[in-house]
């Protein structure tokens, strides 16, 4: 019974829906893509997915808080961060939202994490024109934009620990 509807059958677009949301959050347009990928019909995906949304089961909203906070977490920038978030289906006002609400709860310093994210990769600026360039190509690969990487190359070893 682990996993499998009772009686046998296939299982609804619910109840594969709720499994892959008790893992972690997701997007309506992933949870649509792996509900087609196992087959469900693409009306009864977007009445599940109706149903799911005013219960509060699932939430782009709540999904693009938790992602972004997830990627923060991860040392990435903001253009990568804003350019996965559209890869998943969200529009941009509710990316700008979700942007400004980890502003708001004071996660989105870019430049600091921009600084820590080279710090803890590299252990000085380089020596070589070459060296500064992969430090520039290391940051500008995880998302961050020509003013946060020439800040963090200015100053991610100004306060190195003892």
């Amino acid at each position: 019974m682990l996993g499998q509807p009772s009686g046998g059958g296939e299982s609804s677009p619910r109840d594969d829906a709720v499994r892959l949301l008790a893992r972690r959050e997701h997007s309506r347009r992933e949870l649509a893509e792996r509900l087609a990928a196992k087959g469900h019909a693409p009306e009864r995906i977007a009445e599940c997915l109706d149903e799911l949304a005013e219960q509060g089961l699932q939430s782009d909203a709540r999904f693009a808080e938790s992602f972004l906070r997830s990627r923060i977490l991860r040392g990435q920038g903001p253009l990568k961060i804003r350019l996965e978030l559209e890869r998943r289906g969200l529009g941009r006002e509710e990316i700008r939202h979700a942007f400004a609400e980890s502003e708001q709860a004071g996660e989105g310093d870019w430049f600091a994490l921009a600084c820590a994210a080279l710090a803890r990769r590299f252990t000085g600026p380089g020596d070589t024109p070459r060296e500064c360039a992969r430090r520039e190509r290391f940051l500008a690969q995880r998302g961050f934009d020509f003013e946060q990487v020439r800040h963090a190359l200015e100053h991610a070893w100004d306060s190195a620990p003892d």
